[in-house]
Parts: structure tokens; sequence; C-alpha cells
């Protein structure tokens, strides 16, 4: 089920008491890199106009959370994310400024009980204005909505 990016939200924080919620930790770029550097996955949530105009982060899994008129289906999204790291994984998301992010990581905490879940405080914006390591979008690095990754 397709859901509007304005409803995400809301309906993720009526799911759950805050209890059962993971912490959802901000990160900058240096933890960024270390946490890269430590073999803690990336998932860019971009789009794929997105990946190819700007680039992305070497080693990045590709696995878009909203299309381009901002809708998400959370269910058939996570089944690819589960793929790339599961629930008692760690695992970084990423976007161009962090304000999507901020929903996917909600999700993967308050709903698919992920333990350990890091957010780009800035996205790839930041990345980029700090000059930091680019590579262009390859189809090893893009997983298929819906399939694991």
């Amino acid at each position: 089920m397709k859901v509007p990016s304005f409803a995400l939200a809301a309906l993720l924080a009526s799911l759950l008491p805050p209890a059962a919620y993971a912490e959802v930790i901000n990160i900058d770029n240096a933890e960024l890199a270390r946490l890269t550097a430590k073999g803690v996955p990336v998932i860019d949530i971009r789009t794929a106009g997105e990946w190819k105009s700007s680039g992305v982060i070497p080693g990045a899994k590709l696995l878009t959370f909203f299309d381009e008129r901002g809708n998400a289906d959370p269910t058939q999204w996570l089944a690819s994310a589960r793929g790339i790291a599961k629930p008692d994984q760690p695992v970084i998301l990423i976007c161009r400024s962090g304000n999507r992010t901020r929903a996917a990581t909600q999700f993967l905490s308050e709903q698919a009980g992920y333990k350990t879940v890091y957010n780009v405080t800035h996205g790839m914006n930041g990345w980029m204005a700090e000059k930091r390591a680019i590579v262009p979008p390859t189809q090893t690095m893009t997983c298929a909505p819906g399939l694991p990754c």
C-alpha cells in the first residue's frame, strides 16, 4: 500500500507506544565516515534521478523510500532493506538533506524493530559540501523494491 509522505510520519507515530522505540541517532559526516569504515551499511533512499545527478557515497546501497511524487510503500521497501541489514544490525540512512531519512529512520526504529538506526543529519548536500568521496551509481548498488538486496 502506498502512503503519501505527509501522512507517513503521523501514521508511524501512532502505531507503537513511545517506550517501544529504539533511538534514532543523528550523525554528521565525520561519524558517517567512521561508521562506514567499520562496515556499517549505508542505504541511500533518494530517487534514481538524484543518484545519477549527484553520485553516491562509495559502497552505499541504493533503495528509494519516497518516489518522485512523495509516496512510499514502507512494507515493500523493508523487504529489501532487510537484505542489507537485519533489525539487530546497525544501519545508516542518507537522503539529499536529511529530511526524508527522518521518516524512514523512524519507520525502521518504531515499526520494524531496528535497534540502531543512524540518520545523516545534512544528507548528501552536507557530504558534497565537504568534498567527500562520491562515485557514480552502479547496478550492483541498486536494490529492487521488495527483493532482498
